[in-house]
């Protein structure tokens, strides 16, 4: 079984990306499974309260979540044409310690959607977290693109997706990004045993 851990960046309830994260995780492809996360309850980095406490929580048990899963898919909204804050923090105590980021990240396929009430979907903030991507030294994946604009016509009041041309484009890209992540992995397991 193919394990991906989603996460959705957004702390709102009633969140459009978090809906797009159910929705996903209710359309994965045969042979995988996708664990959903929030970034919930992870408090603004501050380098004095890691040197006192440590890692918090919450930070400390996605990483671990993240760490054990074979793909990370990340849901991002799209604040002033960029990365959210609390999404950008949330990777920041990830990373914490820095020693952590090749076991938690490293090699890992991951993928970027998102969705926005604007027109331009979340293009914009996808852009903005390659530079991020490249510092986790993930393995990214760009064989498609989902970005989800005007997102109150996307789902109906319940959170329930009602878009049939969207269902497929994310059942889509579900099958694409999972065949990715088969793919890394067979290829990590034959370096490891050659």
């Amino acid at each position: 079984m193919t394990s991906i851990i989603g996460i959705s960046g957004s702390l709102r309830q009633g969140s459009f990306n978090t809906r797009l994260m159910l929705a996903a995780a209710a359309r994965m492809p045969d042979g995988a499974l996708m664990e959903t996360a929030t970034i919930h309850g992870i408090p603004l980095y501050d380098g004095d309260v890691e040197e006192r406490e440590g890692v918090p929580a919450a930070a400390a048990a996605l990483k671990e979540r993240i760490a054990v899963a074979d793909g990370l898919l990340l849901f991002t909204p799209e604040y002033n044409n960029s990365i959210p804050g609390p999404f950008k923090n949330a990777i920041d105590w990830l990373t914490r310690p820095s020693s952590d980021v090749p076991r938690v990240f490293r090699g890992k396929p991951t993928a970027l959607m998102g969705a926005t009430p604007g027109g331009f979907g979340t293009n914009l903030a996808q852009a903005a977290w390659l530079p991020v991507l490249r510092q986790l030294g993930v393995e990214a994946w760009f064989g498609a693109r989902l970005h989800v604009a005007r997102a109150p016509d996307a789902f109906d009041e319940d959170g329930v997706l009602k878009s049939e041309p969207l269902d497929r484009q994310l059942r889509a890209f579900l099958a694409g990004f999972t065949e990715f992540v088969k793919q890394i992995k067979g290829r990590q397991v034959d370096s490891l045993s050659s």
